[in-house]
């Protein structure tokens, strides 16, 4: 299948970077602080998995408020993505042939300063290649609200419909079927193809970089 677009939409987290080793560190930080030292790190990747789905975390805290343990743990994760954080393999020269086909636009749900995001862009060289950066503090709607998307879009003077969603999450893709744009789903982050497919994307592939033989 080929897509034509004007936009690309662009997901971070399990997208462009891989956020594994921040997760599992932020976890043992949240835990140490709550004077837990016996958990299961199996849950290092579910409870990223839960906050990106708005779903509940309490059944994976035994000891003490999930509300504590989250405030803690995701202050501890803005803080660690400066250092455990990998841009995967190839990524800068995905996105060089990407902005020579579309707009880009980088879209994640960080709570975190525009600025800041820039920055760790700017550490793998990815940086120049976006026109645009949203972040969870510039939309009180978080995915798969498609305000954000739309917020998007505007930013790089292109029409939602004819931009694509490009995500690693279920909530990517529902994001941009609500926004009436193209989704492709990425296998390279947290969520499984199984269901990715369920959400029945436009396109589901194993990694970014084979996004530019789909586009027309």
């Amino acid at each position: 299948m080929q897509l034509k677009v004007k936009g690309l939409l662009i997901d971070l987290d399990g997208t462009l970077v891989d956020s594994r080793e921040a997760y599992h560190a932020a976890l043992t930080e949240a835990f140490t602080a709550m004077g837990i030292k016996k958990f299961n790190d199996r849950i290092a990747l579910e409870i990223p998995r839960r906050l990106e789905q708005n779903k509940p975390i309490d059944d994976l805290i035994s000891e003490g408020s999930a509300e504590k343990f989250l405030n803690t743990y995701l202050k501890a994760y803005y803080r660690l993505t400066e250092s455990k954080v990998k841009a995967l393999p190839d990524v800068s020269k995905t996105l060089k042939e990407l902005s020579k086909k579309a707009k880009l636009a980088l879209l994640t749900m960080r709570y975190m300063p525009k600025e800041n995001i820039t920055k760790e862009l700017e550490n793998f060289d990815l940086a120049r290649y976006f026109c645009c950066i949203v972040t969870a503090l510039d939309t009180p709607c978080p995915k798969p609200s498609p305000e954000a998307l739309k917020k998007c879009a505007t930013q790089l003077d292109v029409k939602i419909a004819e931009c694509a969603v490009v995500g690693d999450s279920v909530t990517d893709v529902q994001a941009g079927k609500n926004a009436g744009a193209k989704t492709v789903a990425v296998t390279s982050g947290i969520f499984t193809r199984e269901e990715l497919e369920n959400e029945k994307p436009d396109l589901i592939l194993e990694n970014i970089n084979k996004l530019p033989a789909f586009l027309g």
